[in-house]
């Protein structure tokens, strides 16, 4: 256990000797006072130390260092910044315990200029801090240094805005004194340490709060006071954290009607207290809270309960007030560090454990325990007062029925017992739930189809019958369907909360009851009042008419309607004129009117409007009494109310013209059906062919169900396809309107490329820094280089027009693309040269191009002038003019080979030589005689002369005096060429030169070079450059070749047109952290997995060098020369997989864009330009880059939450040790990684050993991980709830920032969208359809698995369109887009004060990501997509993989289907939003399963009319027969439509970015490769277990594994797969011919089995004679039976193979009925005979399956079509099948013998 504290201001652990620290330090400018410390040994090892006298010295400007404090050791490392070893707390801040073995930390100190200069004064005692921190740690290398755990407080609290949050929060003004526990005389030094002794908050929690609540302040108060030198924080700061923090709570006060204590009276007006002081107290209070409440988070009530009380007790404490038990005051008594953890966390905690116990693994059904939802809406209830504060442990909430017999049970035992109802909801496994959630949507498709079949049966039917008084009359029955529906729902109110009556109160079971009484009473009303109004009524409308004594008005029925309409009336006048509610809302009278219809409950619009229907609908107003549920949902007020009419009528339009298309097309589909079904109705059957199935019913009623069956579930399933539709047709518009697909190719990109740095820099550089008015701002759009190797790492590109440049634009664009590594690495060298430009200014008075873009405009001008026949100069400059690249590419040769020869030249006679030359060249031109002074015939033997001389200067590593000869000498013939060849009067400027001169030295020319500048980096770049533009040819401008950065450089250029917020500078942004979830996947492949072979020979590093053949090539280039590639091999492959490696690398481009940023907000425009490229050894900018660094550090946290880490650190485990040095050197690689972690360790308490829980947060150090806070559990937090949120939850509270991006571990990040980042967080303070800002921003992903085969790419693409178009229109106009585990950006206040990111009840939150997009947008919030970001994405690749996905996903949806949020949602959207919602989301699963549904209700719709004979009696009824819609009624409904369908959203998406005639050969393609027939497939994948998980249960996470697929699945394992799923559903439908003599017969033959097989048991041995005489006689018997079937009846052949196929359906039905009745069968003895029997079919069934693969496998054209079939992308990327098939790798590789 770690030691205790033994001083007030700091220790460290060691063996060191005691000494002081001498202060030497070089005189300085102003008196600065330095603490003298001295190093003290106490007791048991612990090293402490104290101020001595203070130390005089005089500051002068200069470098100043302490003697023993500073360590320079890494100055000149990778980090090249200056390090302190040890730790320090904020300026007095407490040390925490520290472990003894844990290792040493080292503190990178990046503030090194900035700390020490007069803008940024340091703390004196912070200071000696640092020295003893120092000092200690030399003494005892291997000290925890945990004294100091904050991992960015202690680099940023020198910052103005740091030191103001610090002087806030040490504000203990006021306060009653309080001391610690156990250390008296320490003080205490903020207001945090003084809630922690007050209350018994751990020292781990209070250190990490501390640093979250400094740098939330930090980053609020820079953004609203928008200085830079304050000492003080804003008072609108505090006051908006606060407003932020405690809305929540604040509602939840309103909601229980209880005083909040934020508004609280008990707080003396003459109090002295700050109201900061008071709110900071606040915040810091339900801070800690939170941060200790461990698996209570997900329980966002409960925190404000905990909160509510002590909140009181804290102000009993500063206001002496009067406790409500005892009537004495508070007393401010010290509580150890724990108090908290076990008095209020752990009581709940176990709560929690138990209920979570019952559910035995997912195995038992949801009523039989509660959730976390169940317990948190305890609190919803007033109810939840009565545990009182300090919490009753024997209040109702803690205490069980079968507490006493609990005791007595083992950790994992489960008691039966009386459980605790349900709390306002019960999750019962049935489809009803679909009813019961969305009954407006269901009642509607009914009545709508029950008027348009009322409407069709009327004569001709005709729309113009609705005029016709007997139809109208007939079409008002449609109201008595709604009163039975809406019975129907209020019945399954009762029914299905009946587990949670016991949790509600009277009032509450007696508005359900009287919802049903209200739904019953107008279900009997209705049809007796409309039976009175038909005349002469029969059957059962005389039954209703003789009700109610002489009653014979006819018009009764009309005014019921007209009653029953009214409140209807009402709320569609509501829900269409958002002002009218709007005064309602605001009125003075809003609560009154809202307690009238809600009951006082929160509500929401449709709760309003639908309780308004509370004379006609008394059963929907009091269905919302019953539930506390209300609290929650604080939905908008209908679209309408807060939409705006444009968004409003964009949604409503949407789903009118859908609905109006799906009535039409089903009422085409129904009136032709009509006329035959009424002739059918009439129609008689003398003989039926078997059997008639319902020989009492009339009017053959079989046969009409059987028709119409089909047509009606394709009428429900009909609206989900029209959605598909007309989603895709909307999605594709929207796109359009945002420009995407603008630029989706490099021709594209060429034709604009002069428009994008205007957008560029309207987009991503702040407008603080406009340039001047009178430069001329044309910047270049930048592409892409990698800092990757030494002597090429910063070649940067730029241009400018007639000299007017912006220098700091230019380095905006220049700095960003320089960083991006990745991209330059899939490019070659010579790629990465044609699209760079120059670095260096020169005096090129035109815009330097990237070369590509002027490719062959040399060569195709020397050729022009070659061949000009004309004798004007101007005929000829107007042709190169004409082209604004060829005048560009002309004039900068021109320039830059004279830079380069001036340069060249070291003899003063040679520079006078080339000045003459060049004179004449531009006076030629000026005076218009460049013709005749110029031979244009000469020019091109003038241009190999150069392009050989610039190919010497850029030789490396030759022979020095063979290097100048060959310059020389080829120098000297450019210059003969151009004087002797090309000048007409070349050897009058020697002569000229000469005459200047009077020595006359006959000595050749041009022999003096200055060789020197060919070292020059920059002069060598322009050699490059010139060369490049002389010789590249037309089809340069195609590059890159690579797709992936084709693909990412359009995509960014596209990005910079797209409506996006303008980017703020960096101090002003948004501060936001990153969190990913890690179990055991993979981090970096080792390199026996490289090279690790499967059956056929492949390793997954040969199987990425043929997938990759480029990017490998590359790679190999770049590491051409090192000795041990192993290392760079294995990230190369881990870079391409789905690895955490790859994830963080990714991630961690954010520090990287913030910190150019940052450096680019601060830096001057010369300090840019100079500063760059010299960035890390250019000592002047050291500052900037270490305020850059810091700023970076202040916006921006990445934790990954390596839940097991700790046991993988532990283990013995090959792999678990493989993972822990994995991620321990991806700390070590980025210093501003964190890692949390739950440590389970052993300790002592009462004598008994037991486990002890942490979440411990550890960054990289020295070799090693250490720690920096460990907050102690209340137990194990993962055996509560799901795996991934319960480990998001341990690690959220080390999350920091106001906005947190959730990242999955199989994702990826681009440099050039991470610089993007600070736009997006723009979008949180952007008003989005009234006054409502978003809580969630969405983002769009690439799926970057889709190259491997065809199968991946189907579902890349699949994905694609979800992530794109699917969630575009989500988002806008449907608006009613979710979370759904992509990388999307939290408001993060706001959902960790409403129960976090996800959701974690275990089993029913399985798709834990939607469930916080469901809980944020009942809170109240906001979700919006923004498609001009994007994350990278990785996607199952294997059949088998993607079948487990959606499997995954189809369990998770049908757990949704029977949540309670699901339910809220559907009854409280409005009319239009409810449609969506549904269809969206489990409305899909369900069609999907009608979809399969449908041919059955076919087949035995079939099945019934064949058997009964009445199909050929209708055949052969001409007037029927004739009927084509009749025929297309019993034709089957095609599988393939729905799977058809989701082709659609992908065409659309690819047309809209890649083009249509792309999109149209992908589809085609698809097709060719049975696209349709794999997501049909997949169609039944989802109907199968979303199904069986609404009626059996039996969700689970299912990993389906992130590797490469370089393995053979075996067909066994695929059999196993999908047996339940697809195989035994197809034997099902192939044998749907049944007989029934084949029951007697099979039950015949089962009995005789049974009695052999008993006979064989009982008599086989004693009676072992008689046993083979009866089998004898049963052989004979049966021989006997077929012989007289066949002479006797004429048997054949055939009649047994149809035999045999009317047996097989009955015997499938004796399996079924044996597995529905198996305790019956099992009682009988029959269960054995069952299984044998299953065992038959399961061998059959694979016999049918595996026969014609046998047969397939023989022919080589079959295995050739399934390699085409399965590999086809990778073929088109160079994959050779059929080397990896053969397994050949190294054809090279000689054989061994």
């Amino acid at each position: 256990m770690p030691m205790r504290e033994q001083d007030a201001e700091g220790k460290a652990l060691g063996d060191g000797k005691r000494g002081t620290l001498a202060k030497e330090v070089l005189p300085m400018r102003r008196a600065v006072e330095v603490p003298k410390v001295e190093i003290l040994k106490a007791s048991r090892g612990v090293w402490r130390w104290q101020a001595k006298e203070s130390l005089h010295f005089t500051e002068v400007v200069g470098k100043w260092w302490v003697q023993c404090g500073w360590s320079l050791d890494r100055l000149m490392g990778r980090e090249k910044a200056l390090i302190w070893k040890g730790g320090v707390s904020i300026g007095g801040m407490s040390n925490d315990r520290m472990v003894k073995e844990q290792k040493p930390y080292g503190l990178t100190l990046i503030f090194y200029k900035l700390v020490f200069s007069d803008q940024s004064p340091y703390s004196v005692s912070e200071v000696g801090r640092f020295h003893a921190f120092e000092k200690a740690h030399r003494m005892d290398p291997k000290s925890s240094g945990r004294g100091v755990r904050q991992f960015k407080t202690y680099l940023l609290h020198r910052l103005q805005k740091i030191k103001a949050a610090l002087r806030a929060i040490r504000n203990m003004d006021n306060l009653p004194a309080v001391r610690r526990v156990g250390d008296r005389d320490k003080p205490v030094n903020d207001i945090l340490e003084w809630l922690s002794s007050v209350f018994g908050f751990q020292k781990g929690n209070v250190a990490n709060q501390r640093e979250h609540l400094v740098l939330l302040l930090a980053n609020i108060d820079r953004r609203s006071t928008g200085v830079e030198d304050y000492g003080q924080l804003d008072s609108h700061t505090v006051k908006h954290l606060l407003d932020k923090t405690f809305k929540n709570y604040v509602s939840w006060c309103h909601y229980l009607h209880c005083t909040s204590i934020l508004e609280s009276r008990e707080v003396p007006p003459t109090a002295d207290t700050d109201s900061q002081q008071l709110q900071l107290l606040y915040i810091g209070l339900y801070l800690l809270i939170w941060g200790e409440a461990s698996n209570i988070r997900f329980m966002p009530e409960c925190i404000c309960y905990i909160f509510h009380n002590m909140a009181k007790q804290m102000h009993g404490t500063l206001f002496a007030n009067v406790q409500p038990v005892s009537g004495g005051t508070y007393q401010a008594e010290p509580l150890h560090e724990e108090a908290f953890l076990h008095d209020v966390v752990k009581p709940v905690y176990e709560v929690l454990r138990k209920e979570a116990r019952r559910n035995q693994g997912g195995k038992t059904s949801h009523a039989s325990w509660r959730n976390y939802d169940d317990l948190n809406e305890y609190f919803w209830s007033d109810k939840c007062f009565k545990l009182g504060w300090p919490m009753d442990p024997k209040s109702d909430f803690f205490v069980h029925s079968d507490e006493s017999s609990r005791t007595h049970a083992g950790r994992n035992q489960v008691v039966s017992g009386k459980k605790k109802p349900k709390t306002n909801f019960v999750e019962v496994r049935t489809f009803l739930h679909l009813y019961r959630s969305f009954d407006r949507m269901w009642i509607f498709l009914i009545l709508v189809f029950q008027a348009m079949v009322i409407l069709a049966w009327h004569e001709d039917g005709s729309i113009f019958g609705i005029f016709d008084e007997d139809v109208i009359k007939n079409i008002l029955s449609i109201f008595i369907t709604y009163a039975v529906l809406n019975f129907i729902q209020a019945t399954l109110d009762i029914i299905l909360s009946f587990s949670a009556w016991r949790s509600l109160k009277p009032t509450q079971i007696l508005r359900y009851l009287f919802k049903f009484i209200i739904a019953a009473f107008w279900v009997v009303i209705l049809p007796v009042c409309y039976s009175r109004s038909v005349p002469n009524p029969t059957g059962l409308v005389r039954f209703f008419s003789t009700l109610g004594g002489n009653w014979r008005e006819q018009s009764l029925y009309n005014y019921l309607i007209a009653i029953y309409l009214i409140p209807n009336i009402l709320a569609a006048l509501l829900f269409l004129l958002p002002p009218v509610y709007t005064i309602l809302d605001n009125a003075a009278y809003k609560q009154v009117c809202v307690q009238l219809l809600c009951g006082g409950s929160f509500c929401s619009y449709h709760a309003v409007t639908e309780n308004l229907k509370f004379i006609s609908n008394m059963s929907q107003l009091l269905g919302k009494f019953m539930e506390n549920s209300d609290y929650e949902l604080k939905l908008e007020r209908g679209s309408s109310a807060l939409q705006g009419w444009d968004a409003f009528c964009d949604h409503q339009g949407l789903f009118n013209v859908k609905l109006g298309t799906e009535v039409t097309i089903t009422t085409t589909e129904i009136l032709p059906l009509v006329s035959p079904t009424k002739l059918i109705m009439d129609m008689s059957v003398s003989s039926y062919e078997w059997h008639e199935f319902f020989p009492n019913v009339t009017h053959n009623i079989g046969v009409v169900i059987a028709i119409w069956a089909p047509i009606v579930l394709v009428y429900f399933m009909d609206t989900q396809i029209w959605y598909a539709i007309y989603a895709t047709i909307i999605g594709g518009i929207y796109g359009a309107f945002s420009h995407l697909g603008e630029i989706r190719t490099l021709g594209m990109l060429r034709s604009r490329f002069e428009s994008v740095p205007s957008a560029f820099y309207e987009r991503l550089v702040p407008m603080q820094k406009e340039p001047r008015r009178e430069q001329l701002v044309v910047l270049n759009f930048i592409f892409f280089y990698d800092k990757l190797n030494k002597d090429r790492n910063s070649v940067i590109p730029f241009g400018y027009i007639n000299g007017a440049i912006s220098a700091t634009s230019l380095h905006v664009m220049l700095c960003l693309f320089t960083k991006m590594k990745v991209l330059y690495r899939k490019m070659t060298h010579c790629e990465r040269d044609l699209l760079l430009v120059p670095y260096t200014t020169s005096d090129v008075p035109v815009v330097q191009w990237p070369p590509f873009l002027l490719a062959s405009k040399i060569p195709i001008a020397l050729d022009m002038a070659k061949d000009f026949k004309g004798k004007e100069d101007a005929d000829l400059f107007r042709k190169i003019t004409t082209d604004d690249y060829m005048r560009s590419a002309v004039i900068e040769c021109y320039q830059t080979l004279k830079e380069i020869l001036f340069g060249l030249l070291d003899d003063e006679r040679d520079s006078m030589i080339l000045s003459h030359i060049c004179h004449e060249i531009e006076t030629s031109i000026e005076q218009r005689t460049f013709l005749s002074k110029f031979r244009m015939s000469e020019l091109p033997s003038l241009n190999d002369k150069l392009e050989k001389f610039l190919e010497h200067l850029q030789a490396d590593n030759v022979d020095a005096e063979k290097y100048a000869s060959q310059i020389i000498n080829v120098l000297q013939d450019i210059m003969e060429i151009i004087t002797q060849d090309v000048m007409n009067n070349g050897h009058e400027i020697l002569e000229r030169a000469h005459s200047h001169h009077q020595d006359n030295d006959k000595k050749e020319r041009f022999e003096r070079i200055n060789f020197r500048l060919t070292q020059i980096r920059s002069w060598k770049e322009k050699v490059v450059r010139l060369r490049l533009l002389l010789t590249v040819k037309e089809s340069a401008i195609n590059v890159p070749t690579n797709l992936e950065a084709r693909r990412r450089i359009t995509f960014f250029a596209n990005s910079l047109y797209m409506r996006m917020p303008n980017a703020p500078v960096v101090r002003n942004m948004l501060s936001f952290s990153v969190l990913t979830p890690y179990y055991k996947e993979d981090v970096l492949y080792s390199e026996e997995e490289l090279h690790l072979e499967n059956e056929d020979g492949i390793s997954i590093l040969f199987y990425l060098q043929k997938i990759y053949p480029d990017e490998w090539k590359n790679f190999e280039q770049r590491t051409k020369g090192s000795q041990d590639n192993t290392e760079a091999t294995r990230q190369w492959v881990s870079y391409r997989g789905q690895t955490l490696s790859r994830t963080v690398r990714g991630m961690m481009y954010y520090k990287e864009a913030l910190e150019l940023q940052c450096f680019l907000d601060y830096a001057k425009d010369d300090e840019i330009f100079t500063g760059f490229r010299t960035l890390n050894m250019n000592k002047p900018h050291m500052d900037l880059k270490a305020r850059s660094s810091a700023m970076a550090d202040l916006k921006f946290t990445y934790v990954v939450s390596c839940q097991v880490y700790g046991a993988q650190k532990k283990s013995s485990d090959e792999r678990d040790q493989s993972c822990y040095v994995n991620i321990l050197n991806l700390m070590l690689t980025y210093p501003s990684l964190r890692v949390a972690y739950i440590d389970e360790r052993e300790a002592t308490v009462d004598g008994r050993s037991q486990k002890v829980y942490y979440s411990v947060l550890v960054k990289g150090g020295d070799h090693l991980d250490e720690e920096i806070y460990r907050i102690k559990l209340p137990g194990p937090p993962t055996e509560i709830g799901e795996g991934k949120p319960e480990n998001q939850n341990h690690a959220i509270i080390f999350t920091r920032g106001e906005a947190l991006q959730t990242i999955d571990m199989n994702q990826d990040n681009y440099f050039e969208e991470a610089f993007k980042m600070r736009n997006v967080l723009e979008e949180f303070h952007k008003d989005h359809h009234g006054q409502r800002r978003p809580t969630i921003l969405g983002l769009r992903e690439h799926i970057f698995t889709g190259s491997v085969s065809s199968l991946a790419w189907f579902m890349s693409n699949q994905e694609t369109s979800f992530v794109t178009i699917g969630q575009r229109v989500l988002a806008d106009p449907l608006r009613v887009r979710f979370h759904y585990g992509h990388p999307d950006i939290f408001d993060r206040l706001f959902h960790i004060t409403r129960g976090g990111v996800s959701k974690a009840s275990r089993t029913i939150n399985l798709s834990e990501d939607i469930f916080s997009g469901y809980n944020s947008t009942l809170r109240g919030g906001y979700v919006t997509h923004h498609e001009y970001i994007q994350v990278g994405k990785g996607r199952d690749v294997g059949m088998n993989q993607i079948s487990l996905f959606e499997a995954k996903v189809a369990n998770g949806n049908g757990e949704q289907t029977l949540s309670r949020d699901v339910y809220r949602l559907g009854r409280r959207f409005d009319f239009y939003r409810m449609f969506s919602f549904y269809f969206t989301t489990v409305g899909f699963y369900f069609s999907s399963m009608v979809t399969v549904l449908v041919v059955y209700v076919f087949l035995y719709g079939r099945m019934y009319m064949v058997l009964s004979g009445l199909e050929k009696r209708i055949i052969e009824d001409a007037t029927i027969s004739s009927n084509k819609a009749l025929e297309e009624a019993l034709a089957t409904q095609s599988v393939f439509q729905l799977g058809l369908l989701l082709v659609l959203p992908m065409v659309m998406e690819i047309g809209l970015e890649r083009g249509f005639r792309t999109a149209l050969g992908d589809f085609i393609i698809m097709q060719l490769q049975l696209a349709s027939v794999f997501f049909t497939f997949q169609l039944g994948t989802k109907a199968h277990y979303y199904g069986r998980t609404i009626l059996h249960g039996g969700s689970k996470y299912r990993a389906t594994g992130r590797g490469f697929v370089v393995f053979h699945a075996k067909f066994a394992e695929n059999y196993r797969l999908y047996s339940r799923s697809h195989f035994v559903k197809g034997l099902e439908l192939a044998i749907l011919l049944v007989y029934g003599l084949s029951w007697l017969v099979m039950i015949t033959a089962l009995l005789a089995l049974k009695l052999v097989s008993m006979g064989r048991r009982r008599f086989g041995t004693d009676f072992q004679l008689m046993f083979r005489i009866l089998k004898a006689l049963l052989f004979l018997g049966f021989l006997s039976i077929m012989t007289v079937l066949f002479v006797v009846c004429g048997l054949t052949i055939s009649d047994i193979f149809a035999a045999f196929l009317a047996f097989l359906p009955t015997g499938w039905a004796f399996m079924l009925i044996g597995q529905a009745c198996r305790p019956c069968v099992k009682g009988i003895g029959f269960w054995d005979s069952i299984m044998e029997l299953g065992r038959a079919y399961e061998c059959v069934m694979g016999l049918v399956i595996f026969m014609p693969i046998v047969i397939l496998s023989w022919f080589p054209f079959v295995s050739e079509f399934q390699t085409r079939l399965l590999f086809n992308q990778a073929f088109s990327r160079g994959l050779q099948i059929s080397m990896i098939l053969a397994g050949n790798k190294d054809k090279d590789k000689p054989q061994t013998t």
